[in-house]
């Protein structure tokens, strides 16, 4: 995937992994690059375009697709941790958000998009993922559910846009230096450095990135059968 030159679209894009995305591709070249935020006026970025997007509301996603229709790398950036959704006590609400943003929204907006992108000649759909898409969570159940759907969403897309030449891209991570994170003192790697790697995936047409150790130990044992895994 050529990035010098081409248009893209970040979702949540004002903060974060999503500022570091945006700054990434202008970095790499991009002639334009759409910002989208439910607050337009908190992208701060100049060098960017504001775009107001809420992945959560239809006529928003519609709307953000017709103005923007020249985009050829979509990047769903945009999410939320849930983390008023315990395990075994209190009201799923916050679960409830976290799958109509992370999942549906993802899924709403590579939809509204896939048309976009065929007239581009396919580009690329790049999901942000988690390590928490392949290993349950009791701390943030709601969380990882929604990261884990939005893994097989990512999947079936991949499948899906492969006739029309879209390259389609997960992003996995563990722990990133943001807002997100900022309740844990856990190891964190920085957004900077999720979104260089990113950007090297796009250039050379990789369908997965794997941005640390941990997110790579938790990728191999996928295979490994569950009394032999480290995380039980």
């Amino acid at each position: 995937m050529e990035i010098k030159g081409a248009v893209a679209l970040v979702t949540g894009a004002n903060r974060g992994i999503g500022r570091a995305f945006a700054r990434a591709l202008l970095d790499q070249g991009a002639g334009k690059v759409y910002a989208a935020a439910r607050n337009p006026a908190a992208v701060t970025d100049a060098d960017v375009v504001p775009l107001r997007l809420d992945v959560t509301d239809a006529n928003s996603v519609a709307a953000a697709a017709e103005l923007a229709d020249d985009v050829s790398i979509v990047i769903n950036n945009a999410g939320v941790g849930a983390p008023g959704t315990q395990l075994l006590t209190g009201p799923f609400d916050g679960a409830r958000q976290a799958m109509d943003v992370n999942y549906f929204g993802t899924w709403a907006v590579a939809r509204a998009f896939a048309p976009v992108l065929a007239r581009k000649g396919g580009g690329a759909v790049v999901n942000m993922l988690s390590l928490a898409s392949w290993v349950g969570q009791p701390q943030f159940p709601g969380y990882a559910a929604s990261k884990a759907a939005q893994w097989s969403l990512t999947d079936a897309l991949r499948k899906g846009l492969h006739a029309q030449g879209t390259l389609v891209i997960g992003v996995h991570t563990g722990f990133v230096d943001t807002d997100l994170s900022a309740w844990t003192d856990a190891p964190k790697i920085s957004p900077e450095l999720v979104a260089a790697l990113t950007m090297d995936a796009l250039k050379h047409d990789r369908l997965e990135v794997l941005a640390d150790e941990q997110t790579r130990a938790a990728k191999a044992a996928l295979s490994t059968p569950m009394d032999k895994r480290s995380d039980q």
